[in-house]
């Protein structure tokens, strides 16, 4: 996949956002081959499995201007750079405890000129900001998951969806789902893009 082909999936994208999301290609594969943060098969695969990936989200919720957002465990960035592109007038916190992992973050910032993205080497359970919303990528079972990221909500909603997580895993959700059976939302990521990666990918709403 390039990055024109995300495009049919985003049509409303400006000449900067555009710019921008071509750029992730170059920035990343010439910092991955410095620093690994991506497999070196997931580089040449990194539009589908990783920018695309993140932006889905995109495709199920937005983010009002002035919306706090927090990325954990953002690894190389994903889900928080595509969508902080996406989200311009979001600010978005990247956390990590690996701190090679943020000067690759923070350079690829650099390079596509991101104003909206702040990084901070630690665990999540150190930060005492709050959010509206946690993004992740599969750091962990849920239970887990949101033990770790629970005092980082905010209690004032300001967004059309609860403050809460949006969580990107895939498989067999059943069991580590089980105890919030009654508010959790699960959208399976293929209805919206049908191509085979995507076949078991699902996105997590909890609202918290």
């Amino acid at each position: 996949m390039k990055a024109i082909e995300i495009y049919s999936y985003f049509p409303n994208l400006s000449d900067l956002q555009q710019r921008q999301i071509e750029g992730l290609g170059a920035l990343y594969k010439d910092w991955n081959d410095k620093i690994n943060v991506v497999s070196r098969k997931d580089v040449e695969e990194l539009y589908e499995r990783h920018v695309l990936h993140a932006m889905s989200i995109a495709l199920f919720t937005s983010f009002v201007q002035g919306s706090k957002v927090v990325d954990v465990g953002t690894g190389g960035g994903f889900p928080g750079i595509p969508l902080a592109i996406l989200f311009p007038e979001v600010a978005f916190t990247l956390v990590d405890s690996i701190g090679k992992k943020l000067k690759v973050v923070n350079e690829v910032v650099a390079g596509l000129g991101l104003q909206n993205v702040t990084t901070v080497h630690d665990r999540i359970e150190n930060v005492t900001e709050k959010f509206d919303f946690v993004v992740s990528r599969a750091v962990a079972a849920m239970p887990t998951f949101v033990h770790w990221v629970q005092h980082s909500i905010k209690n004032e909603n300001k967004n059309e969806m609860a403050n809460g997580i949006w969580y990107l895993k895939g498989g067999d959700l059943t069991e580590e789902l089980a105890p919030y059976q009654e508010k959790v939302l699960i959208y399976d990521l293929h209805e919206r893009i049908p191509t085979p990666f995507f076949e078991t990918k699902k996105l997590v709403y909890l609202p918290l």
